[in-house]
């Protein structure tokens, strides 16, 4: 399965983003930041490719119903909606 090019932006910009924040992890451990400062930033990672997975889902689910008909990928597309659940 083929994403569009505004599919793909999105994702690698989600992923971008929370590449920065995995960053922003690192470095409130090294300076040994509060605990709880730390769980909410890696929730907010965790939510962000969270996002990302789905935006790519819904992404693919669009381009192969365009190009197959609905029900020739639609297994495929719940199978990885659970992986990601």
């Amino acid at each position: 399965m083929e994403l569009d090019e505004v599919t793909t932006v999105e994702v690698i910009k989600r992923l971008r983003r929370a590449e920065g924040q995995l960053g922003g992890i690192v470095r409130m451990l090294e300076e040994g930041r509060d605990c709880q400062d730390i769980v909410h930033q890696l929730a907010a990672v965790s939510r962000a490719v969270d996002k990302a997975g789905f935006r790519l889902i819904a992404g693919g689910f669009k381009q192969c119903v365009a190009e197959q008909g609905p029900e020739a990928s639609l297994e495929q597309l719940e199978k990885l909606f659970i992986t990601l659940a």
